[in-house]
């Protein structure tokens, strides 16, 4: 039973299922495949930008993320600086976590800084910080998250996700299935269990 999760470090809803969908997989058999993708660039190629330059709706996210929180006893402390990570710097070396198998970590703690902390994780000094908390060289994962190889795999990432319909983060994709955002993770969980043998 195995389920991917493309999000992206960036994502509001996002914070909620980082915070909680490792638990939840573990809890319900299904092993969560983490994939960094930048949603970013496939919002701009589908002209689907969601809260930028939309107050009201902006403003019904935060609550509404606000809300869950409270629901699932996640930390909320009012709304962080948004939008971040301009360079898409915290997602690649999400994609390098990925790669060496601790992502979860890292996303935890990039989350964690952004939305308690209210830092941005993609500035190269935050980062280092949350990186030095981990137990990573500093020096050593920002220099690997430049190279060919990180970039070449978060744009894999994010092609994969562009040919499976993803539009949004978080997304939960079982097979050619597709469940979209964080009030998707129950169904998507259902489904995988459901669906394994196929």
């Amino acid at each position: 039973m195995r389920l991917e999760f493309f999000f992206f470090i960036g994502s509001t809803y996002s914070y909620l299922s980082v915070s909680r969908a490792a638990d939840l997989a573990r809890a319900n058999g299904v092993e969560l495949v983490w994939r960094p993708f930048s949603v970013r660039t496939l919002m701009r190629e589908q002209n689907n930008s969601p809260f930028v330059g939309k107050p009201v709706k902006t403003r019904y996210m935060w609550r509404d993320i606000e809300r869950r929180a409270a629901r699932f006893g996640i930390p909320f402390d009012g709304a962080p600086p948004y939008p971040i990570d301009p360079d898409e710097l915290a997602n690649r070396v999400a994609t390098l976590a990925a790669l060496e198998g601790w992502c979860p970590r890292f996303a935890q703690a990039a989350y964690r800084s952004w939305f308690l902390d209210k830092q941005d994780p993609g500035q190269p000094e935050t980062l280092r910080s949350i990186l030095a908390r981990l137990g990573k060289d500093p020096d050593q994962c920002l220099a690997r998250a430049a190279t060919d190889e990180v970039r070449s795999e978060y744009a894999s990432q994010t092609a994969r996700a562009r040919d499976l319909g993803v539009f949004g983060s978080p997304t939960f994709v079982h097979g050619s299935e597709i469940f979209w955002g964080d009030d998707r993770l129950d169904d998507a969980l259902a489904w995988a269990k459901a669906n394994a043998a196929a």
